[in-house]
């Protein structure tokens, strides 16, 4: 399939992709330069954590003061609680 790069070097994803593999809008993608191309990931796993965690009604705050580790530890002991 092929898709049109726009004038500020922009590519939509066609919907296919993005339901076969779980991209979302507004979700980050990483991407690597391949001896052939582009390859274009989904976040990791920690990501589809969180939001299963928030869909279940769970209240999330991420602070961007706070460091990933304190993040985690806080959430893991939160699991251990239940």
């Amino acid at each position: 399939m092929f898709v049109k790069v726009g004038p500020k070097g922009q590519i939509v994803i066609p919907k296919i992709f993005r339901e076969a593999t779980g991209i979302t809008p507004r979700m980050k993608v990483a991407i690597e330069e391949k001896e052939n191309g582009l390859l274009v990931k989904k976040q990791s796993n920690i990501y589809e954590i969180f939001e299963q965690i928030a869909m279940k009604g769970k209240s999330i705050k991420v602070r961007p003061h706070d460091s990933y580790e304190e993040e985690m530890e806080k959430r893991t002991e939160l699991i251990r609680q239940k």
